[in-house]
């Protein structure tokens, strides 16, 4: 029997190609993933051991004087230059290096911001006793050694068309400076790797940036050949100030490759989703496949049965024909899957993200995962099929082309799928009634509805398509009407094609429904709150120097700015966030509606209250308030207004000079700007040469602060969209062998319509309508799924989106109906192309 399914398998090579096309692109998913993964953190780990190489202990230490901790006033800024000393001594310490850092970032020509931003760090130069920095390889040039120098890595300098002697603006968080090259530098730094950049100052220079003179953040220990590295840590850390920490090299290295398995455990769980989304797509096709195959080798099996062959054997053979074909296409998709790999790796290195260098990682998991995935999906997939075929009479057999659905089969059928159906229904309902607590409530009812939906749809198939047959033919005629009859002839392989294009079109309009409401909801939030003409914002998401708001504040048409710099408090003895604002300004820079008293009392030293907030803690306009500042100066403050609650305010509102009386270093993330004439390119000018042009510094309109905040929401759809085409493709596979397999059993029908008169014309439309009907039944049933998903989703979120309320895109849901049809249409062209050239009397005589 298995040498009777081998040459089944190669006396239909063609009708089997799109099952492992399906099955191919699954396995490339799937082992491309993790390739890709194992490959990049393995690269990532073999850099991390290669950075702690010679490091004996790592110091590392937390500046927690601002965080509004009991006892952080005493806390130091980092390890002193006394410390230092004392390690520098101990027995087996060969040296210690010190290290600072902080945002910096680098001006092009053109004075814009090379790197992404958040990975631009500055650091210090920390020469050992022959001059150079173990840390980094100079290709051009030394290391700064006094103010006024920087070195920079080469990737950066090369963007910049930087060479040594050259004067750089560096922009750090205070204003943008001048300073001169004086080397270029690689390094294995892992920011720098991620596409930012890395600008070494002379060690003074960084300590004032980014520290105090005379403090490290970090500290790196360097051991003598043969002392213990756990010797060192036990002798190091009775020096360690209360903030600091201490670990091996060895530990740091370990900890360091957990972080970055961790990072890639989400990418690898993401990619996998995606990857079983079009498996579970595939299994549609692989099972259509199979079950066309056993109908059109009806007579073929009835011979094995009726020479001796059990039904096992029968079921057997058509099983082992499904892992022969889930095998070939496993091992092609694994070849494609590195290849998958491979490119992936070459795209980080195109969008700036430098990948260490490193070997490919083909992993057993990643082998085993590959071709025990193709082969079972294949396999179970076929299951059903195989099922039917050992079920075959001989004699019944003999006497029929197709075997036919009894009614008892259709009716366990249809009341399976209603009941699965109904009950995942209730469920994602009852999830969305539970609110933000019902989301596993929605998946799990997300999962049975959609079974059950495909389970039904082959009934929903023939009333469907039965309201556009009238359609059909009044505009094509006898195509159009045979091509309605031909859809719903079989109903369960109109069904399985239907099903995986229905389960595509779910999620992406699922995705699209959430992502245009939310958008909607957050560009709402932008236009209805904000009445600034532009916010200024820190590149890496730092705060602005205290200078940049002075800079604002004196900049041509400027009429009125206010920071929202962060500010905490301690009110009856709970910690509470704040926002420091200019008084008479915020109004009008940001809309804020007011409930009860003036928000002119913030100018005489009270607060304002967020409504809710009050109303929670009892509190009413005039209430004074016992109030432990940052600093931990205790006073009392008059609540001088309630205001309706804003996103982009903190629930508590105070003056600037109020938390400059307890902030020495105010904490400013953005600075709203109003200016006369509104927002243009002459007053955009105004304000960036205020700023003095500094590269960090990002000057927003309105458009851009919506363009923000949206951007990532329409990032993130597209993403989704680039992942489901695999699925998609596969569906589209879907249709194209559907109505292959259709033509080549329905080759008399053929013949005899061509004979009676249906030109070749007619035909090919015939075929075509076909394709487009089931293509737009199975787009429609996905559409309503995907919308009542998005709906249900929308429930458990609105309460975290001020402003959410369920927008349809009509506009982009059409355009995916008029996508399906045109899927239908290409699906149909070497189908109809091959129905259009059979030879009639041919056809005719084919059994």
């Amino acid at each position: 029997m298995f040498r009777t399914a081998l040459r089944t398998v190669l006396a239909h090579k063609a009708r089997l190609l799109m099952t492992v096309l399906a099955v191919m692109l699954g396995v490339a998913f799937v082992s491309g993933t993790l390739v890709f993964t194992d490959t990049l953190g393995n690269a990532f780990q073999n850099q991390s051991a290669k950075s702690y190489k010679d490091v004996a202990v790592g110091v590392t230490s937390y500046d927690h004087r601002d965080s509004g901790e009991a006892g952080a006033e005493k806390s130091t800024p980092g390890v002193s230059q006394e410390t230092v000393g004392k390690i520098e001594g101990l027995d087996g310490v060969t040296s210690v290096t010190g290290r600072v850092s902080g945002f910096a970032g680098v001006a092009d020509p053109d004075g814009k911001l090379i790197g992404n931003g958040w990975a631009n760090t500055g650091s210090n130069f920390a020469p050992g006793k022959d001059g150079k920095d173990a840390s980094y390889a100079f290709t051009e040039g030394s290391g700064p050694t006094k103010d006024g120098e920087i070195a920079l890595d080469k990737a950066t300098a090369t963007k910049g068309k930087y060479t040594v002697g050259e004067p750089v603006r560096v922009a750090t968080n205070g204003p943008v400076k001048e300073y001169t090259l004086t080397g270029v530098f690689t390094t294995d730094d892992g920011e720098v790797n991620a596409g930012g950049s890395l600008v070494l100052f002379d060690t003074a220079v960084a300590q004032k940036l980014y520290l105090e003179p005379g403090f490290y953040s970090d500290l790196t220990i360097t051991a003598a050949a043969g002392a213990s590295d756990s010797r060192i840590l036990d002798q190091v850390k009775p020096l360690l100030p209360e903030n600091a920490e201490a670990q091996t090299g060895k530990q740091l290295a370990s900890d360091q490759a957990a972080q970055i398995k961790t990072s890639l455990e989400s990418l690898n769980q993401m990619l996998l989703a995606f990857a079983a989304i079009a498996l579970f797509v595939g299994v549609f096709l692989i099972s259509n496949t199979f079950t066309m195959l056993v109908a059109q080798r009806t007579k073929e099996l009835a011979l094995l049965r009726a020479v001796g062959a059990t039904r096992r054997q029968v079921k057997r053979s058509v099983l082992a024909e499904a892992a022969v074909v889930g095998a070939i296409a496993s091992a092609i998709g694994f070849v494609l899957g590195i290849g998958l790999a491979v490119a992936l790796r070459s795209v980080m290195g195109m969008t700036g993200a430098r990948v260490p260098a490193g070997a490919l990682v083909i992993s057993p998991t990643a082998v085993g995962a590959a071709f025990g995935v193709g082969v079972l999906i294949t396999l179970f997939a076929a299951w059903l099929p195989a099922r039917r075929a050992a079920k075959i009479p001989p004699v019944a057999a003999m006497n029929s082309v197709h075997g036919v659905a009894t009614t008892k089969s259709l009716v366990v059928r249809n009341s399976i799928g209603g009941a699965l159906a109904l009950l995942g229904s209730a469920g994602i309902v009852a999830g969305a009634a539970a609110g933000s607590e019902g989301r596993m409530l929605i998946g799990a009812g997300a999962f049975l509805a959609m079974v059950g939906i495909i389970v039904l749809i082959p009934l929903l198939s023939r009333p469907v398509i039965a309201l556009v047959r009238p359609l059909l033919h009044r505009v094509f005629g006898v195509s159009g009407k045979l091509a309605g009859l031909n859809a719903v002839r079989n109903p369960r392989r109109t069904g399985a094609t239907a099903s995986a294009l229905a389960i595509g079109l779910t999620l992406v309009t699922g995705l699209t429904v959430l992502g245009v409401t939310i958008g909607q909801a957050v560009d709402k939030m932008t236009t209805d709150n904000i009445k600034a003409d532009y916010m200024v914002t820190m590149a890496a998401a730092g705060d602005l120097d205290q200078t940049a708001l002075t800079a604002l504040e004196k900049a041509p048409g400027v009429s009125a700015v206010s920071p929202q710099q962060s500010a905490t408090l301690e009110i009856k003895g709970e910690f509470r966030y704040a926002s420091a604002v200019t008084p008479g300004d915020i109004e009008k820079v940001i809309n804020i509606a007011s409930v009860s008293g003036s928000m002119d009392t913030l100018a005489q030293g009270g607060i304002a209250v967020a409504e809710d907030t009050a109303k929670s803690n009892g509190w009413k306009v005039g209430d004074t308030l016992p109030v432990t500042f940052s600093d931990k100066k205790k006073g009392e403050l008059k609540v001088g207004a309630t205001y309706k609650k804003t996103e982009f305010l903190s629930p508590v509102l105070m003056s600037t000079e109020l938390a400059a009386a307890h902030e020495p270093k105010p904490y400013i993330p953005e600075v709203w700007v109003k200016m006369d004439g509104g927002a243009s390119a002459a007053n955009e000018q105004a304000l960036v040469d205020s700023l003095g042009k500094n590269p960090a510094i990002t000057v927003m309109d309105q458009q851009d602060i919506r363009n923000e905040f949206g951007g990532m929401i329409n990032t993130l759809l597209n993403i989704m969209y680039g992942l489901l085409a695999m699925a998609l493709i596969i569906a589209i596979l879907g249709v194209v062998n559907t109505l292959a397999m259709s033509v080549f059993e329905r080759q008399q029908e053929i013949g005899m319509l061509r004979a009676i008169g249906l030109d070749r014309r007619k035909v090919k439309r015939m075929i075509r309508l076909e394709a487009v009907v089931i293509s737009l039944f199975g787009a429609v049933i996905g559409v309503g799924l995907g919308s009542f998903l998005a709906w249900a989703i929308g429930q458990t979120i609105k309460g975290e989106i001020p402003g959410y309320a369920l927008v349809i895109p009509w506009d982009r849901i059409g355009l995916f109906l008029v996508l399906a049809g045109l899927v239908g249409v290409l699906a149909a062209l070497w189908p109809a192309r091959s129905a259009a050239k059979l030879n009639m009397l041919t056809a005719i005589k084919t059994e």
